[in-house]
């Protein structure tokens, strides 16, 4: 047997890894965004979550190919433990922690029907963490880290995330507007309410203020001077 075959396998499942977390994550931005009110395909979610899952899995081919290794001596506390490897500390620190965080994300998602909303989505937006942690890792750690084919590999991805983030944060706002256009219905039609309420009222207003003013018939005749009335030689207004 070669005595490199578990470096290898340790090489090849961390890379493995890392382009399925960053396929769930660019995937999950995918199914997240929504232009229209129709719902996506249930099959989506499922892809979404099934490339979740197999990234946990390459992760533990990852580690079982450091263990066996004989190159660098990795134990369960350098596996486990942040800084407790004597090799690369830092990097090695970081996959443990991004380590943990696929593992929340994946169990949250398992029992998401179980958990309060607000929980499940704090849980899910780490995976912005996971990304960036693990591909850190990668470059930090790994021995491919000068491939041209892996850098501009992961100089897209990163650009692609950053991309459909901005198109997540901006697509309620997109889906909205044209709703309402769809509707005929003006951006704001409470404030459009509010003011024809505000019209009416003063036109309401200005017809009592007319009515109120206008001369009785009784005190026009005694206007006209009529001395058998004994009115006075005025107007009288009704207050």
């Amino acid at each position: 047997m070669n005595p490199q075959l578990w470096w290898f396998v340790a090489r090849a499942s961390g890379i493995v890894a890392w382009v399925l977390i960053t396929a769930s994550v660019l995937w999950g931005l995918s199914v997240s965004i929504r232009l229209t009110r129709t719902p996506k395909p249930a099959w989506m979610l499922d892809l979404h979550r099934f490339l979740g899952g197999l990234a946990v899995a390459f992760t533990g081919v990852h580690l079982a190919g450091l263990v066996a290794d004989s190159y660098v001596q990795f134990g369960p506390s350098e596996l486990l433990v942040p800084f407790a490897s004597a090799w690369k500390p830092g990097p090695v620190a970081w996959g443990i922690v991004a380590m943990y965080l696929l593992l929340a994300v994946e169990l949250s998602s398992l029992a998401m029907r179980r958990l309060p909303r607000k929980l499940w989505h704090a849980v899910h937006f780490s995976s912005y963490l996971i990304f960036a942690l693990v591909t850190i890792h990668m470059f930090a750690a790994g021995s491919e880290a000068g491939e041209p084919a892996l850098q501009w590999t992961a100089l897209l991805s990163v650009a692609a995330v950053g991309f459909l983030t901005i198109v997540r944060v901006l697509a309620p706002r997109r889906a909205a507007a044209q709703s309402a256009k769809k509707a005929g219905a003006p951006a704001e039609p409470s404030r459009a309410a509010q003011l024809a309420a505000l019209r009416q009222q003063l036109d309401d207003a200005r017809v009592n203020d007319e009515s109120e003013a206008r001369v009785p018939v009784g005190a026009a005749s005694r206007a006209a001077g009529n001395p058998d009335q004994g009115g006075p030689d005025t107007i009288t207004w009704t207050p």
